[in-house]
């Protein structure tokens, strides 16, 4: 069997481009493989280190390698693009994600499960459909208001849209045929969405860390089990602050010569947590008032002095640096910090 020290492997859809060094400072071994020959290559050499981009599909071929006995680190693309030299292609890319791997300083990205990853097609798959079901809302609204039919905003306004529409003598046949349709298609979108909730809620029902973090004042099903299926593995994260600066709810920093200099929030990471626990936040701020407990404290009076955007962006990094101890502690959520009187 061959023995290489490490291997870079650049992901595609149909070929596999491997860069594996036998040693350090000896030539690399260059393959380009299908994706039916993955298994066969890998299963001629010893069990080494092996370093892909955390891209489509990487989580599943980590998962194929690691039962053959290698050891799989993913990294983020980001981070390997420093380590191309020129050009781009895979054999380059291979090479890079080659390099990127030894240096002591790159950061990891955990191998999600199976169970995790499907708890996340089903957030996307839900994500997806209120998008539509919004896109969809909005053309039988603008359809609508080109005859005179308006009624107030929000999507609990539809069914009346939808009866004034049916109502309304004087629109014409081929719209009502539109409307027809639109309607149909919001019915079924509204079916989708309560049929993925139903099996988000079973994917939260049997994970530990999601029922863990639904104690959490405005987190709720969804959010814990977004969360609880994204980070396997809360150690990656030095400390709260990490993991808040992951999802780009810290400061952006343009700092030199000793002099601190800080901006508006990163924006980087994961753009859909990031979202879910401004809202939750939001939602907090809004009934904080009527709690007791270290938490409503806090943000009743840094409401007193900021503005509400920016203490609800607060709040949710609060929010974040709770959910990190929490899932790295393992302990539940005190009662008292945020608790009715």
């Amino acid at each position: 069997m061959q023995k290489f020290i490490r291997i870079g492997v650049d992901l595609a859809k149909n070929y596999f481009q491997v860069h594996a060094l036998p040693a350090e400072g000896s030539p690399a071994v260059k393959r380009k493989l299908k994706r039916s020959k993955m298994h066969e290559f890998f299963s001629r050499i010893e069990p080494c280190r092996i370093g892909m981009e955390a891209c489509g599909s990487a989580h599943y071929w980590s998962r194929q390698l690691v039962a053959m006995g290698h050891e799989v680190i993913l990294m983020p693309p980001f981070y390997t693009k420093p380590y191309v030299k020129r050009g781009k292609n895979d054999a380059v890319d291979a090479e890079a994600i080659c390099e990127a791997m030894s240096r002591p300083g790159m950061r990891f990205v955990p191998i999600k499960s199976a169970e995790q990853q499907a708890t996340l097609a089903l957030h996307k798959a839900r994500e997806l459909l209120i998008k539509q079901q919004t896109m969809s809302v909005n053309a039988l609204r603008g359809h609508l208001a080109e005859f005179g039919i308006v009624v107030a905003k929000g999507i609990g306004r539809v069914d009346e849209l939808l009866d004034l529409a049916e109502t309304d003598t004087m629109l014409p046949e081929a719209v009502k045929a539109a409307v027809k349709v639109l309607a149909e298609i919001l019915e079924g979108i509204e079916k989708a969405i309560d049929d993925l909730e139903k099996k988000i809620a079973e994917a939260h029902a049997q994970s530990e860390a999601s029922r863990l973090l639904d104690g959490i004042p405005g987190v709720g099903k969804l959010i814990a089990s977004m969360i609880a299926a994204t980070v396997p593995d809360p150690g990656v994260f030095r400390s709260g602050r990490d993991f808040a600066a992951w999802l780009g709810l810290t400061p952006r920093q343009n700092s030199s010569g000793g002099k601190p200099t800080l901006g508006g929030i990163t924006k980087q990471g994961n753009r859909h947590i990031r979202k879910l626990l401004v809202l939750s936040a939001t939602s907090l701020l809004h009934r904080a008032g009527k709690y007791k407990g270290a938490l409503a404290e806090w943000i009743v009076a840094l409401r007193a002095k900021k503005p509400a955007r920016l203490v609800t962006v607060a709040v949710a990094n609060k929010l974040a640096r709770i959910i990190w101890a929490m899932m790295k502690s393992g302990e539940y959520f005190r009662a008292d910090l945020y608790a009715k009187p």
